[in-house]
């Protein structure tokens, strides 16, 4: 059998500390630092479970061992134990090899439309929608932050936050940060008179909101602040003043608008933290990008630039062009079915962490 990693030990040694934080009262009188506890306490809880099971495993494997000694019965049952060790041995690896650290994070999305014009603003309404579903079979929340419709009802730009009730290690970002890039649509218009299959697509962007952002300095100086009336539909939930927000940080030519807030306050406060959550996501890149120079780019890193999935409506497929993923069902992906696709992905970005290793 294989060692276990000696790193083990520094994640139990950890995992105890905060097993008695928590135990402590004090520690709920900060909402905030108990937050923050408890979450890194979810993140450790899978791999220190994974290792209990492992060493259970291999003291009962070592049992049946001495027995069949003595009663051959008990051999089926030991190799069936040495089977199970070397699965849970296989799983502890993958559990403490690097991975992302944001990987337990809530995330900050936005869809764009791009070329294709009314066409990619309806599509572009069709990933809302799939995101939303996909967010509500997993029991997350997701709260819009500001959409402009087209004339048809369609989306040309919209922003959300979908975030997990309860703190885990595999959180939001774990799945959807493979999201972000250009998603190409083929399909018959609802504009078109022909009958024709025009190409259109959507931008996806998609960054982790940690629940504290990192050292961000926001110079309000360097902000330009503009208040404008919510747009909507109807229905008691729009705002009748000018409470939506947009602020634009100047040196960058970020945007970010929030109009779902019940007060221009709220609104301001709301969209300041989706700024300091874009601009923080924006350094690691950048600093990524640096240490990553010459050496290949990670799955969640796509370009931007390239189209990164095909969905063909006349022949009901979906191809992801990362991994090679294809399959018929793009009727069930649309309506939030989107494991399948997501799986392929997180295999392949385990396979590069698990050779990094």
């Amino acid at each position: 059998m294989g060692r276990t990693p000696s790193s083990i030990d520094d994640v139990l040694s950890e995992y105890g500390g905060l097993e008695a934080q928590l135990s402590d009262p004090t520690l709920h009188e900060d909402a905030a630092a108990a937050r923050r506890v408890g979450k890194r306490f979810a993140e450790l809880t899978p791999v220190v479970q994974c290792y209990r099971s492992l060493v259970s495993t291999r003291d009962d494997a070592a049992a049946a061992r001495e027995l069949a000694d003595d009663d051959s019965s008990f051999t089926d049952e030991a190799d069936r134990l040495d089977a199970e060790a070397s699965e849970l041995e296989i799983r502890l690896a993958d559990l403490l090899a690097p991975r992302d650290p944001h990987d337990a994070d809530d995330v900050l999305m936005e869809i764009k439309s791009g070329e294709g014009g009314e066409e990619s603003a309806l599509f572009a309404a069709d990933l809302a929608r799939m995101y939303t579903r996909y967010a509500e079979k997993q029991g997350w929340i997701v709260q819009v932050l500001g959409v402009t419709e087209s004339d048809l009802g369609g989306y040309k730009d919209a922003s959300f936050s979908i975030r997990a009730k309860q703190p885990s290690r595999d959180g939001v970002w774990s799945r959807m940060k493979f999201e972000g890039g250009v998603h190409r649509v083929q399909r018959v218009p609802v504009t078109e008179s022909q009958g024709r299959v025009h190409t259109s697509a959507a931008g996806v962007l998609v960054f982790p909101e940690p629940e504290d952002v990192g050292p961000v300095e926001i110079d309000e100086s360097e902000l330009r602040i503009d208040v404008y009336r919510s747009s909507g539909k109807g229905g008691q939930g729009v705002n009748t003043t000018d409470s939506a927000v947009r602020i634009t940080h100047l040196p960058t030519g970020t945007v970010v608008t929030c109009q779902n807030e019940r007060s221009q306050l709220q609104n301001k406060q709301r969209a300041m933290q989706v700024l300091a959550a874009r601009l923080q996501a924006a350094a690691e890149e950048s600093a990524e990008a640096e240490a990553a120079e010459g050496r290949a780019t990670q799955v969640r890193t796509v370009d931007r630039s390239e189209r990164i999935r095909t969905y063909n409506f006349p022949e009901n497929r979906i191809a992801d062009h990362r991994v090679g993923f294809k399959a018929h069902n793009l009727d069930s992906v649309l309506d939030g079915d989107m494991d399948a696709v997501l799986d392929a992905l997180a295999d392949e970005e385990r396979r590069r962490r698990m050779d990094e290793a």
